[in-house]
């Protein structure tokens, strides 16, 4: 091979033989070599010819044989499946005699199907039918996966003749396999397909040869005709154009042989590797091109774009085989230069870098809404990867959540983060103060962009400020900074420094685009967290104004109560404990849907709604529909507003109203889609009675019904919002399970049980916020409680006075009957005279003293200004002279008038 390939590829050409060019006519030195290849070329042709045939042969015989049994597969399986499926099949397996109704229905299904054979096995694999009665009782084998409800095929070969096998389990109504089916096919034989197409096959080969004997004829003579008069000036001139291409391609060509040796070397690989000019015939090995190029050369082994170092350069080498199939070995091996490319792409590679740490910085910076938390993590992000020590400095109006100020020049150092310990730089918490004009920090925040001092041991600017703690800088190794103005919205809300120290390089301009992006991004995350904490800290003291500041005193319930934010903030939950006339209490528990401002907001409206409509005194389902009416009018108020009013609806909102009466035990409740109460009696076990629901405020169209309970003396009545109970990892059954739980462990006083459901229903941040009241019931002492029936004759009003003075009397407030005996008086003159029957008297004592005179009559006396001359319409203006309040409410049937009395009052006048 080495002789033709410095023929064909060499640097020398052959010599060329002066002479006329030859004759048209006239024939080559040695015409009859051409016929010898012709005759090379029909033999090669037959050759190939009878492999083509031989592989079509094989080709058909494999498709036919892979298309029988693919045909096979899927005839047996659907022919098991049919049967197995069949309406009948499971029934009759599950019959005392299986086989004698599934012997001739699988016949049937076997000559239906064309299948060669169906078999019904028990779960045991026990042949139950089979077209060979004899094999009936006996056992199949392999059916472990049908037996375990699997359906599968298996091919099998052998006697008498290949074939396929199905298996289906049939299964009852509950999944379980009570029999298998299987089925089988012989796959067909391949003789007919060879019969018709192998004739046809040898056709078309003897054809196929006649065609290339033919063909090969007519390149022979053309060959002939085509090298008439082809001398030595005509294939030289062939090998020079030759020469000419390989030596004008921009790529370094070698041709290296099979001994190692360099055969050929164009002139740009003589360039690009230095080759010295006796190169040719050397081994590659002593060319002096390095180990790697070497080892390339002479390994024998193809390599695609492999970057090698030569000299200063870098090269892309790319070698293949010569003669992959035979012949001579050899490796053509192609050079071109990527040093300029792979300087390129070094940059690119670190653009990339840049780009993608500052993805990363833009993933874990801004993670909470916490503004020291995003400084801080400013700080972890930039070290080591941008500076060895990173300090953060912000406004104190910042971190407050205010408005950032002009007073730029004093900021509170916030985050400090370094490779090592103990850096000399302030620490967090310092007042860092910028009033030298000529240091880095100023010139940063007077200009809005970042500073780069690449030494600062040659920055006098820099030690301005404080010269002894730059020294103390300079002496740990900190040698080059870069500051830059933390702004956002055009308004700076501190300053960033990136240090660096010890074996780092100093920063470069490049460094510098790095940190204002990095900086740029921590900025929109610190005021986004500075606006949030501003606006939650608003939300947060709306709210506490809104909410209970404690709680009123009353005798008749033991109250704790607590209200647990959400994680995202404020929300809409809220409670109230109302006192009542008649010593009676209402316990009111409510839900607004959202959170933040809005929220809070409407939850300050519906319970100031819901203390307004207290006094009153209404039914707890009349005090709902007023309520749902307000807030379906403030809804369509809403609606009515601008479109670009961002206001949430209130429909969806929440409410629970309880009336305890501590003289009978008895609570009245009303509930607009809220959850139901819990109840704890005094032996500890937990209930969850079942109240009327009603639709939550603002739907409308839906009366409000009401519930009562009977709560003997020490019960818990635990009312609760929904995020007590509902979660992320469980619904709201799980969560009344858990509070079931919870209530029956918790101790016997409200404190106690409101310590034991936050211990253990909540975590430290709830989603949802949570409000909930536990209240422990006491009744009013029967002695402190006096009635009468009084009948429709005012002669009987000076007969009840005097039944009160003496139930005062035996309370030891009988000095002080008067004024009692005559509001007493003056309320029963009026339902006797203006009521309707029943009258009825009571007087409740206890922090204060209350008289109640009740009738049949719904209608309300008005208290009024009496004339000079009227003989009446005084009385009620002497019940409000004597009595601490007064007022009307309205049970179910009549109205009940009330006044009631301070004890101290009482005494006091006593005491005059």
């Amino acid at each position: 091979m080495s002789g033709r390939s410095r023929l064909l590829w060499g640097r020398t050409a052959p010599p060329r033989t002066p002479g006329p060019r030859p004759a048209q006519g006239r024939r080559l030195a040695r015409p009859l070599s051409v016929r010898t290849l012709a005759a090379q070329v029909f033999v090669l042709q037959a050759l190939i010819m009878l492999v083509i045939v031989a592989g079509a042969a094989a080709v058909l015989v494999a498709q036919e044989r892979y298309d029988a049994e693919h045909n096979a597969r899927n005839r047996s399986m659907a022919a098991a499946e049919a049967f197995a499926h069949g309406p009948g099949t499971a029934l009759a397996l599950r019959s005392p005699h299986p086989t004698t109704w599934l012997q001739p229905a699988a016949e049937r299904a076997r000559r239906g199907s064309g299948v060669d054979f169906v078999t019904v096995l028990d779960p045991r694999g026990v042949r139950l039918t089979d077209p060979v009665p004899a094999l009936i009782g006996t056992r199949a084998q392999d059916i472990g996966p049908a037996a375990a409800g699997e359906s599968y095929t298996r091919t099998f070969h052998g006697r008498p003749a290949d074939g396929v096998r199905a298996a289906v389990p049939v299964m009852d109504a509950s999944r379980r396999v009570v029999g298998i089916v299987t089925t089988g096919v012989r796959i067909a034989s391949l003789s007919h397909l060879l019969d018709e197409t192998l004739p046809m096959l040898l056709g078309a080969a003897s054809a196929a040869l006649l065609l290339a004997t033919f063909g090969t004829a007519l390149v022979g003579r053309r060959l002939l005709r085509q090298t008439h008069g082809l001398g030595p000036a005509g294939m030289t001139r062939m090998y020079e154009h030759h020469d000419a291409v390989l030596h004008a391609v921009r790529e370094g060509v070698l041709i290296v042989g099979g001994d190692g040796r360099l055969l050929l070397a164009n002139d740009e690989a003589r360039r690009l590797l230095d080759l010295p000019e006796d190169a040719d015939q050397r081994p590659v090995t002593e060319l002096g091109l390095g180990p790697v190029p070497a080892r390339l050369l002479s390994s024998g082994h193809a390599v695609s774009d492999q970057v090698v170092p030569v000299g200063d350069r870098l090269l892309a080498v790319n070698t293949r085989l010569t003669a992959p199939y035979g012949g001579a070995q050899g490796l053509v091996a192609t050079f071109r230069d990527t040093t300029e490319l792979t300087a390129l792409s070094g940059q690119a590679e670190v653009a990339r870098g840049r780009l993608s740490y500052l993805y990363e910085a833009g993933t874990r910076i801004g993670t909470t809404l916490d503004v020291r938390r995003t400084a801080e993590e400013l700080a972890e992000v930039a070290v080591p990867r941008m500076a060895d020590f990173v300090t953060v400095e912000l406004l104190d109006s910042v971190l407050r959540g205010e408005e950032p100020t002009g007073a730029v020049h004093r900021m509170r150092r916030t985050a400090l983060r370094g490779v090592g310990g103990g850096p000399p730089l302030q620490p967090v918490g310092d007042l860092i103060r910028f009033v030298v004009a000529d240091t880095p920090m100023v010139a940063a925040l007077n200009r809005g962009k970042a500073v780069l001092v690449p030494d600062l041991h040659t920055a006098q600017d820099w030690r301005a400020h404080d010269p002894r703690g730059a020294q103390r800088a300079l002496d740990y190794g900190i040698h080059s900074l870069i500051t830059v103005p933390l702004r956002a919205r055009g308004i700076v809300l501190g300053m960033v420094n990136f240090w660096r120290g010890g074996g780092s390089p100093p920063f470069e301009e490049e460094d510098v685009a790095v940190a204002e992006e990095l900086v740029a991004r921590a900025a929109v995350a610190i005021d986004n967290a500075r606006r949030y904490a501003r606006e939650h800290a608003m939300a947060a003291t709306l709210q506490r104004s809104l909410l209970p500041v404690g709680l009123p005193d009353q005798d008749v319930l033991e109250i704790a109560s607590r209200y647990l934010p959400a994680r995202s903030g404020v929300g809409g939950d809220w409670f109230d404990v109302i006192p009542l006339p008649g010593f009676r209490v209402a316990l009111v528990v409510g839900d607004i849907v959202g959170h933040g401002l809005h929220a809070a907001v409407t939850m300050g409206r519906l319970r100031t709604a819901v203390l307004n409509f207290s006094t009153l005194d209404l039914a707890p389902d009349e005090l709902l529909g007023h309520l749902d009416e307000m807030v379906t009018r403030l809804d369509s108020h809403t609606a009515d507003a601008d479109a670009d009013d961002d206001r949430a609806p209130l429909t969806g909102a929440t409410c629970l109203y309880a009336v305890y009466d501590p003289v009978a035990g008895h609570c009245t409740l009303s509930r607009a889609g809220h959850l139901a109460p819990a109840v704890v009696d005094d032996r500890g076990r937990v209930t969850f009675p079942d109240l009327p629901l009603s639709p939550p405020l603002g739907v409308g169209g839906h009366p409000f019904e009401t519930g009562e309970l009977d709560l003997p003396e020490g019960s818990r009545l635990v009312l609760f919002t929904d995020g007590l109970v509902e979660g992320r990892g469980h619904d709201v059954d799980e969560g009344l399970a858990a509070l079931r739980s919870a209530l029956a462990d918790a101790g016997s006083s409200p404190e106690e049980t409101c310590r034991a459901l936050v211990e253990t229903m909540l975590p430290a941040h709830p989603a949802d916020d949570v409000a909930f009241l536990v209240a422990r019931t006491r009744l009013l002492d029967p002695s402190r409680v006096a009635v009468w029936d009084v009948p429709s004759d005012t002669r009987a009003v000076s007969r009840v006075r005097a039944e009160v003075g003496r139930r005062l009397a035996g309370w030891g407030l009988g000095d002080t009957a008067f004024s009692t005996e005559l509001i007493i008086s003056e309320l029963l003159t009026n339902a006797i005279r203006y009521g309707a029957p029943p009258v009825r008297v009571r007087i409740l004592l206890g922090r204060t003293l209350v008289c109640e005179v009740s009738d049949g009559s719904s209608a309300s006396p008005r208290l009024r200004r009496a004339a000079t001359t009227d003989e009446g319409g005084r009385g009620l203006f002497l019940v409000s002279q004597f009595a601490q309040r007064w007022g009307t409410r309205h049970p179910a049937q009549g109205k009940v008038i009330w006044a009631e009395q301070a004890l101290d009052v009482l005494l006091d006048a006593l005491a005059r």
